[in-house]
C-alpha cells in the first residue's frame, strides 16, 4: 500500500534503468583476481557496470575540482584507463568550491551524476546532479540539474540512489541543525524525479557510537547493496584519516523505509584500518559485479600509511582498492578486513565436506571449518612462483603476510618466511583429485588433506581422494 501511495503521488517508476545494485554472489563463488591498488590517488570510488558490459568509474580527485569518469571491459583495466573529465569547478557561484564524491547511475534511459560540490564560500557543501544524455557517459552531452532541496540549507553531501519494493530513494549525510551535534547524519526520502526529493527526508542514522565519533562526528558515504529481500547500507564513520570505517544498516526490503526503525544499526564497524595489512582508514565503498557475473566486488578507497600531516582531508593519497564480498551462511555480508597490496587472496573448501574451510590458527595446526569465525584467517594468497621457484605456489595469509602454510611433521601450520621453511612451504598444485574444478596440493608423493577437521599432510587412501581436493573461493 505505502509503495503504491508514493508511486501515485510522485509518479515514480516502478521499473528503472538503474534500479540498485543487487547482490549475485553465492555463498560459494568463485575467486577474484585483481591486483590491488587499482588506481592511485583516487577517493571515495564508484564503480558500476552497465547493461553494455562495461566497467564506468568515478572519484575524488586530490584538488577537488573537477568530476572525472573511466571505463574499461575489465575493472583491472579501469587502472589506466583514459579519463574524461565532465565537469570542471567554475569561477564563481554554485561549483566553485570543493567538488566531492561523485557517484553515476543510468535512470530511465539517461545519466546522472550526483556530487557535492561548493560554492564561493568552498565548505559549502550541497548535493548537485548533472544529468548526461548518450550512450556513453564519456560522450554524453550534460546538463546542470542544479542543487538538491533537502529539509535545510546545511552542509550536505554524499548522496546515492537505490530502488526498493518500486520506489526509488536517495540517502545523503547532512548536518541536522536539531541534533545539537556537529557535523553529519544520514537522511532519507523518495525521489519526486532523479533530481528532486519528496519532503521532509527522515534520519535513519546519527554518529551515536563512539567508533563513529573519533575526529569528527560522522556518518556519511552511504551505499547499497540488496540480497534476497534485505537491503545492506554500508556507511563512513569518523574522521578521513585512520579511524575511518565503516558501519552498516539493515533493513526489509518491503519495511517502511521513511520509520527509522525499520533500519538495524551494527553497534561495531563491519570494516577498518588493518596494521597488519598496512591499509588504514578504509571507507566510502560501493559494489559492483565481477567479470563472469558471479561475485559481488566490494570497492573501498585507503592509504598504505597510518599517520598523516595536517588535515587527512588534503592528504592525496587514498587509492581505489577491490576485494571479493563474501557471504555467511545467515546470508549477512562479511567484509573481513582490507586485504594486502597485490593480487586477491582466495578461500579453500573442502571437497569431502563443502561446509568446510581452510584455517590458519597462528601457531596451531591448521583446521578445516564450518562458518570460520574471522573470514581473514580464511584467505590466502597463491604465490607464484612458490618459496621453492619454479613449478610450486606457496599459500601465504591475508591477515598475517609474510606467514605462509608449511608442513610440519603430518601437520599444516603458519610460518614466518626464512629460508628453513621454504621447502616445506612450497606445493605443487594440481587439478584435484577427486574432480578436475577443484585443485590438490602436493608435497613430495604427500598430498594437503582434512582428516577428522584438521589439515594433515600424508599419502591418499583409495576413495579419499576429494578429503585431498579444495575448491578455491
Amino acid at each position: 500500500m505505502l509503495k503504491s501511495f508514493f508511486v501515485a503521488l510522485l509518479g515514480i517508476p516502478l521499473v528503472a534503468s538503474s534500479p540498485s545494485y543487487e547482490s549475485v554472489g553465492s555463498v560459494r563463488s568463485p575467486p577474484l583476481t585483481y591486483n590491488n591498488s587499482i588506481i592511485l590517488q583516487r577517493a571515495d570510488p564508484h564503480i558500476v557496470k552497465h547493461t553494455d558490459g562495461w566497467y564506468y568509474f568515478t572519484a575524488s580527485v586530490p584538488d577537488y575540482d573537477q568530476v572525472i569518469l573511466r571505463r574499461s571491459q575489465t575493472i583491472q583495466g579501469l587502472e589506466d584507463a583514459d579519463e574524461v573529465v565532465v565537469f570542471q569547478r567554475k569561477p564563481s557561484g554554485v561549483g566553485a568550491g570543493f567538488i566531492w564524491a561523485p557517484e553515476l547511475h543510468q535512470i530511465d534511459g539517461k545519466w546522472y551524476i550526483y556530487v557535492a560540490v561548493g560554492d564561493d564560500d568552498r565548505w559549502r557543501i550541497r548535493p548537485f546532479v548533472l544529468e548526461g544524455t548518450g550512450d556513453n557517459p564519456l560522450e554524453a552531452t550534460w546538463v546542470e540539474k542544479g542543487l538538491i532541496t533537502t529539509n535545510w540549507d546545511t552542509f550536505s553531501l554524499d548522496a546515492t540512489t537505490f530502488v526498493a519494493n518500486g520506489v526509488r530513494y536517495l540517502v545523503w549525510a547532512q548536518n541536522d541543525p536539531n541534533w545539537g551535534d556537529s557535523n553529519t547524519a544520514l537522511l532519507i526520502a523518495p525521489m519526486a524525479s532523479p533530481w528532486e526529493v519528496r519532503l521532509p527526508a527522515v534520519a535513519i542514522t546519527y554518529p551515536d557510537l563512539p567508533w563513529e565519533r573519533i575526529g569528527h562526528n560522522v556518518n556519511e558515504g552511504a551505499y547499497v547493496i540488496k540480497r534476497n529481500g534485505t537491503i545492506f547500507l554500508t556507511y563512513s564513520a569518523s574522521a578521513t584519516d585512520h579511524n575511518y570505517c565503516l558501519g552498516l544498516l539493515t533493513a526489509s526490503e518491503t519495511a517502511d523505509l521513511m520509520d527509522p526503525s525499520s533500519w538495524a544499526k551494527s553497534q561495531q564497524p563491519v570494516f577498518a584500518s588493518s596494521a597488519e595489512t598496512s591499509n588504514w582508514g578504509p571507507g566510502h565503498s560501493s559494489f559492483t559485479v565481477s567479470e563472469d557475473g558471479l561475485s559481488d566486488v566490494f570497492v573501498y578507497h585507503g592509504r598504505s600509511y597510518r599517520d598523516i600531516a595536517g588535515e587527512p582531508l588534503y592528504d592525496p593519497n587514498r587509492r581505489t582498492r577491490v576485494q571479493k564480498l563474501y557471504w555467511r551462511s545467515d546470508g549477512t555480508p562479511d567484509f573481513g578486513i582490507p586485504i594486502p597490496d597485490g593480487w586477491t587472496p582466495i578461500r579453500l573448501r573442502s571437497a569431502a565436506d563443502e561446509t568446510l574451510y581452510v584455517r590458519h590458527l597462528q601457531g596451531s595446526p591448521a583446521v578445516a571449518q564450518r562458518d570460520p569465525p574471522a573470514l581473514a584467517e580464511t584467505q590466502f594468497r597463491v604465490v607464484t612462483p612458490g618459496l621453492s621457484g619454479d613449478g610450486t605456489v606457496s599459500l601465504e595469509s591475508t591477515n598475517l603476510p609474510g606467514r605462509y602454510l608449511r608442513r610440519l611433521g603430518a601437520q599444516v601450520v603458519l610460518a614466518a618466511n626464512d629460508a628453513s621453511i621454504a621447502a616445506d612451504a612450497s606445493f605443487v598444485q594440481e587439478a584435484g583429485l577427486s574432480s578436475a574444478e577443484g585443485v590438490s596440493f602436493r608435497i613430495g608423493s604427500d598430498y594437503v588433506q582434512v582428516e577428522d577437521g584438521v589439515l594433515v599432510v600424508g599419502a591418499v587412501a583409495e576413495g579419499d581422494e576429494a578429503a585431498a581436493t579444495f575448491f578455491a573461493e
